[in-house]
């Protein structure tokens, strides 16, 4: 008797397999876990591989005209089970490359069977060419090229060991700083000030300690966990931007001024050095 045919429609890049007729993805050999909206948007990808699919040609595939959802959100979640699946990275890809602006573009090589379009053929790219890709990979949401990211975990360090030393200097020197503020405020606020300076640096120590160790250690959900904790740290760090004050009868206003402002933007400095950090833990 003659062998059946395998109408099994099929793509295999690097160690996958993308078995469409089966809606399974493999890798060497073994099934891995990924349906729903992330399959259709990596088979969207294998399919267009090397051209650019923009997110608006991928929210008309996915999400119909008459589907009301958070757009952005989905496809970001989306886009990040792809990754993990091929455990590929937005920094630096080996299958899905981020274009900023503009959508996703499958960058691996494709052997296919019985797809319509593995790659781009050249008569397509005749007629419709795609601008050069950019040498200099993009944040895909800050829109500035991505820097090493031992260069960002490393500033973001220095912020933390920075806030540490003021917590440890304050509390040794606790009493000057009660003193000091006992010449221009009444002695209750003086003391409220006094306790204020103990207390928040009391919390301030193990919050430096736990983001310090996060990011030396490379945590890779340290994005998703200094978003939520990003209001607490904002109002902790905008309590401590006005202690050049403190100071202002030895360093004079105009340095303490420029001190405290400059303290002042710090913790949106720390949201952006974790962002290019941690582009796609969490994001797309």
């Amino acid at each position: 008797m003659p062998a059946p045919q395998n109408n099994s429609r099929l793509a295999r890049f690097g160690v996958f397999e993308l078995d469409l007729t089966a809606g399974e993805l493999r890798k060497s050999g073994a099934k891995l876990r990924l349906q729903g909206q992330p399959f259709q948007v990596l088979e969207l990808l294998v399919e267009r591989a090397g051209s650019v699919v923009t997110r608006e040609e991928l929210r008309q595939t996915l999400w119909p005209s008459d589907t009301f959802v958070d757009f952005d959100h989905s496809l970001n979640t989306a886009i990040n089970k792809v990754r993990e699946a091929l455990g590929d990275s937005a920094t630096s890809p080996r299958y899905v490359e981020t274009l900023a602006r503009r959508g996703y573009r499958f960058i691996a090589p494709v052997e296919s069977n019985g797809l319509a379009a593995a790659a781009p053929s050249a008569a397509s790219e005749a007629v419709a060419p795609e601008p050069p890709p950019s040498p200099v990979t993009l944040h895909p949401e800050l829109e500035v090229p991505i820097p090493h990211r031992g260069l960002t975990r490393g500033l973001f360090v220095l912020i933390q060991l920075m806030y540490l030393c003021f917590y440890l200097a304050a509390l040794l020197r606790l009493h000057a700083i009660q003193n000091l503020a006992d010449g221009f405020l009444p002695p209750w606020a003086a003391t409220t000030l006094a306790a204020a300076v103990m207390v928040t640096a009391g919390v301030g120590i193990p919050l430096r300690l736990y983001l310090i160790s996060s990011a030396s250690f490379d945590y890779q959900r340290l994005g998703e966990k200094f978003r939520l904790m990003f209001p607490f740290v904002l109002a902790l760090d905008q309590l401590w931007a006005v202690t050049p004050f403190l100071l202002m009868q030895k360093i004079g206003l105009g340095l303490a001024f420029a001190a405290s402002a400059a303290l002042l933007y710090l913790p949106f400095s720390e949201r952006t050095l974790i962002r290019m950090a941690y582009v796609g833990r969490g994001r797309g």
